[in-house]
């Protein structure tokens, strides 16, 4: 039986999902206050063939899909998300103008231990925005945070294994 971790050997519990940071593009500071970030998340086709003379179905590897990722936050004044969505497509008087230039970025998304020391790091290629809420249902009798979300189509991530085990304190 392998063990869990190579550095930290007399750890064994698995990192915790609520610390993490997302960075756009090159940037060195992170995205400001995302709460959720859903599916990280690939599939590939699978091809069925038969053979003459065999009864057995053959199984062949198709295309590899990456399925969208979802970024949420708390509603502030910071604009990323909106400004990131209006690259595929915003009203200016009236008539919609996209920006190609700014619509792909670069995305990176870093696990981190209980001490907020990167653990993980995937890197999600070529994203964009396909979905953008600026808004929840506003709800008067509601007790909850506002949130918005973006959607980001993405041409596939890969898991980053430079960034090796940190020693824990």
């Amino acid at each position: 039986m392998g063990k869990p971790f190579t550095v930290n050997t007399t750890r064994f519990d698995p990192y915790k999902t609520y610390r993490f940071l997302v960075y756009f593009g090159q940037g060195t500071a992170p995205v400001a206050g995302v709460s959720k970030v859903t599916t990280l998340k690939r599939s590939s086709d699978v091809i069925d063939y038969k053979e003459g003379g065999n009864a057995i179905i053959r199984k062949g590897l198709g295309r590899t899909k990456y399925e969208p990722i979802t970024l949420e936050r708390g509603v502030t004044h910071d604009r990323d998300f909106e400004e990131w969505a209006n690259a595929a497509q915003v009203l200016d008087m009236a008539q919609p103008t996209p920006s190609l230039k700014n619509l792909r970025r670069e995305v990176r998304i870093d696990l981190l231990n209980e001490a907020g020391q990167p653990v993980h790091r995937y890197l999600v290629h070529r994203c964009w925005v396909s979905e953008f809420q600026a808004l929840p249902d506003l709800d008067a009798g509601a007790n909850a945070v506002a949130i918005e979300r973006v959607k980001l189509e993405n041409e596939g991530w890969e898991h980053d294994l430079s960034l090796t085990e940190p020693t824990e304190q």
